[in-house]
């Protein structure tokens, strides 16, 4: 057994594991685990996150704090436990994605490399066209766009994006069944 595939199995498990526990103190101990796992990369991976979570998750708790509050409840609890769960998720998987190689992890297998190696060039094609449309805004504009510029050139590419995954899902769905992968 490779390294990858040992540090897959590991991720499974912890993923798992902080999925099973409901304690906020063991999530908590989760957390810390993985930002010692970090090393000195340990504020860089929970500043990242902070910040892929903090819209979701400041959404979801304001609506259970309200929920909660209108029911004569006490969020704290449920709200320590999800956040931390979350927070503790998106960690050990930014960790998980910074330490290992997903091609060597899943070599084992040829069509859960196939799909893996589908899912790597469509993320690097959306990437591009995604600096390909914060360059063609910025190069159309003369002066730094406003908020209003901005955010109709933001739904503009979510609606090309959208398109685009859309279409890009159905030619790998027919690949992938013309191929023999799907068997219904």
């Amino acid at each position: 057994m490779n390294r990858d595939r040992l540090l897959l199995y590991l991720y499974l498990a912890g993923i798992l594991a902080a999925t099973l526990v409901h304690d906020p103190v063991w999530l908590g101990a989760g957390l810390v685990l993985v930002l010692l796992l970090a090393g000195r990369d340990a504020w860089r991976l929970l500043r990242r996150a902070l910040l892929a979570i903090l819209a979701f998750n400041t959404l979801i708790s304001l609506g259970y704090a309200l929920m909660a509050w209108w029911q004569e409840l006490s969020p704290w609890l449920t709200l320590a436990r999800l956040n931390l769960r979350v927070l503790l998720l998106t960690s050990l998987t930014f960790l998980f994605i910074a330490r290992a190689n997903l091609f060597r992890a899943l070599d084992f297998s040829k069509g859960l490399t196939y799909v893996l190696g589908l899912a790597y060039s469509q993320a690097l094609t959306f990437r591009r066209a995604h600096e390909d449309f914060r360059l063609a805004l910025a190069s159309r504009s003369l002066r730094r766009p406003r908020l209003m510029d901005r955010y109709r050139a933001s739904a503009a590419a979510a609606s090309w994006f959208l398109e685009k995954s859309l279409h890009a899902a159905t030619q790998s769905a027919q690949a992938l069944r013309s191929r023999g992968f799907f068997h219904d």
